[in-house]
């Protein structure tokens, strides 16, 4: 029995020393063949353009481990010119360093007995990532060779490569666009990469589940942000999470905004332009094809979606604004000029509120107005002239809280391989009180709405670059609106009576249909000001369609145009006589005795008086009338 046992341990320590003795034999003569294998793989597999060096290897076949020292992917440059030339040149060429690549428990006898390479994890351990971009045109065109996979490379030294795990952690990236003379350059700090099952054999290259012979690969990167080169605007985020398994981008937190405040914003720029500040909770987008954005820097996916955000734009009237053409620059016109070509099938929004804001110079106020909780559905978002010669309308179906009071829905449809920008715009408004508007009305034009219920507005508009045109109805009773003073030493002024009064008695219906039971529907014929952008051409479309419904028509002004010439005339006239007047009574009183001398001063004084007032009204009432009508007057457009 003792005999038995000191056999088995006998053939036990055995084992344990061959297994050691082996183990050191292999560490020490193989380390060479691994050093050549490796680099031979390398090469192989990237048709020379890449080699690897580092300083040291250290091999532990126990274990199964493998660290390498100070580790060096490098293309080489003259190869990637040869490249070029030959019209073989990959797009994407990359420059890898790190402190240590660290290989952990693989099996040295499936690399012996079955030539294969099964790795369980591969750790980065300090990266520092250079991606370049250069776009080749012949990568695009259908190539009559067939060409080589990563196994093709790999399969005289190995049958399949398998790497359970792959862990970059805390990474520097920096991506490079080539673009003829000039590159940009963006930098990235603190990107962490997981990369789940790695597998090269035969088969891989055909398996629609990997993404580059992988399952998954999940990037995150955290509290990123960055100055854009204008030296006015900054984009930052909390946390981007790309998955190629669930094919999905969502970004959390994402802010666009200026680098400084609003006054220092308009003071540096000198002029009154837009300000934007834009923040969205949370952008995501799925479905995505990531092998097309890598290889062709082409954004395809199914559906986007942009929850509870707030998009906040503001001018300043205080600084000169300096006009340009801008037919040609709405919004979905700006999406064909984007050179990066993207397509999803859907966008969503959700719980998005835009507001717009403008400092009057001339009241000294601040108006604004808002639109609350926008949410909606944009379909067919893209600029591939391909796919939209299937079907060139882009739609969106929005609707929005004005003032957070009643309910504006729009749907447009938008032809986005028209010459002229052609597009279309139906939609209503809910009940809601007109006072609501005086949050940018009684700022930026000194007009108060005293009382007046929107019962509804709706519209059908068809327009172009250059004009817009369709009907406009709105229903509304009760409306009254008062003519503010001018405000002084920073105090508000009274209401101005006689022109309110006009206002309301004479040039506007306070109901609709008006006091006569006759409906006033817009008939809108509108020339665009190609200097005014595309949502305030809108408006000022709408805009034309509302003055109709309150009566006051084409016509209508016209008539009290010349009403208006007409009593400045007569006016003018009773001020010429009441001063003819004046003088008879400066005269007679010069005539009479010391007894009326007192009379006569005050009746010519009176007389004089009388004179003055009855000018000043005259001239008032006639510039009074010229001004409400006036075309041109560029604040009452603003």
């Amino acid at each position: 029995m003792k005999s038995w046992w000191k056999w088995l341990l006998g053939v036990f320590f055995s084992i344990i020393v061959i297994i050691f003795c082996g183990t050191w034999y292999l560490t020490k003569n193989w380390k060479p063949i691994i050093e050549s294998k490796l680099k031979e793989v390398i090469i192989n597999a990237s048709d020379s353009l890449y080699t690897l060096h580092y300083t040291d290897m250290d091999v532990n076949f126990s274990f199964g481990n493998i660290a390498l020292d100070s580790v060096a992917l490098i293309p080489d440059t003259a190869v990637y010119q040869k490249l070029v030339k030959l019209k073989k040149a990959p797009n994407n060429i990359y420059n890898i360093q790190l402190n240590a690549l660290r290989i952990k428990h693989f099996s040295i006898t499936d690399i012996l007995f079955n030539k294969k390479l099964n790795i369980s994890s591969v750790v980065f351990d300090g990266p520092n990532i250079h991606m370049t971009h250069e776009y080749h045109a012949y990568n695009d065109t259908v190539s009559t060779e067939t060409p080589k996979n990563l196994y093709d490379h790999i399969k005289s030294i190995f049958k399949s490569i398998n790497v359970n795990k792959v862990t970059i952690d805390d990474a520097d990236f920096k991506y490079s666009k080539v673009e003829g003379q000039v590159t940009k350059v963006t930098a990235i700090k603190g990107l962490n990469i997981n990369i789940k099952d790695i597998l090269i054999d035969s088969l891989a290259a055909l398996d629609s589940s990997r993404l580059f012979y992988t399952k998954d690969i999940d990037v995150q990167l955290s509290n990123y942000e960055y100055n854009l080169p204008d030296g006015f605007y900054k984009v930052a985020f909390d946390n981007l999470h790309i998955n190629t398994r669930n094919k999905s981008l969502s970004i959390k937190n994402v802010v666009y905004k200026p680098r400084m405040n609003k006054n220092d914003f308009f003071r540096r720029k000198k002029e009154n332009t837009t300000m934007s500040a834009i923040n969205f909770d949370l952008v995501q987008l799925n479905g995505l094809d990531f092998k097309r954005m890598v290889d062709y820097q082409q954004v395809f996916g199914s559906n986007a979606k942009i929850s509870n955000g707030l998009a906040s734009f503001s001018e300043d009237m205080r600084y000169p604004r300096f006009p340009k053409n801008k037919i040609g620059h709405a919004p979905y016109q700006q999406l064909m000029k984007v050179k990066s070509i993207f397509h999803f099938n859907t966008v969503f929004v959700d719980n998005v509120t835009v507001t717009y804001d403008d400092f009057s110079a001339k009241y000294d106020k601040l108006g604004v107005i808002t639109f609350n909780n926008a949410t909606g559905v944009l379909t067919n978002v893209t600029n591939d002239r391909l796919l939209l010669q299937h079907n060139k309308m882009m739609h969106a179906d929005l609707t929005a809280k004005v003032m957070n009071a009643g309910k504006l829905h729009i749907k447009f449809g938008f032809d986005m391989l028209s010459k002229n920008g052609s597009y279309t715009y139906v939609g209503s408004l809910t009940p809601m009180k007109a006072a609501d508007f005086n949050r940018i009305l009684t700022p930026l034009v000194n007009v108060q709405i005293a009382s007046g219920n929107i019962k509804g507005i709706s519209f059908n508009m068809k327009a172009t670059d250059y004009k817009n045109w369709g009907t406009f109805k709105f229903d509304y009773d009760s409306l009254h609106v008062n003519i503010l003073g001018k405000p002084k030493d920073g105090k508000e002024a009274g209401t101005k009576k006689t022109i309110t009064y006009i206002i309301n008695k004479v040039l506007i219906n306070q109901s609709n249909p008006d006091s006569k039971g006759v409906y006033h529907v817009g008939a809108v014929e509108y020339t665009r000001v190609p200097e005014y952008s595309f949502f305030k051409t809108m408006w000022q479309s709408l805009l034309v369609g509302i003055v109709q419904c309150a009566g006051i028509s084409a016509k209508t002004e016209a008539t009290i145009m010349g009403a208006a010439e007409k009593s400045g005339k007569v006016l003018s006239t009773m001020g010429s006589m009441v001063k003819g007047t004046e003088k008879a009574a400066v005269a007679v009183g010069r005539g009479v005795g010391k007894a009326g001398k007192a009379v006569g001063k005050e009746a010519g004084t009176l007389g004089k008086e009388i004179g003055k007032e009855a000018g000043k009204v005259a001239h008032g009432t006639d510039s009074l009338f010229k001004r409400i009508f006036k075309k041109k007057n560029k604040e009452i457009e603003e």
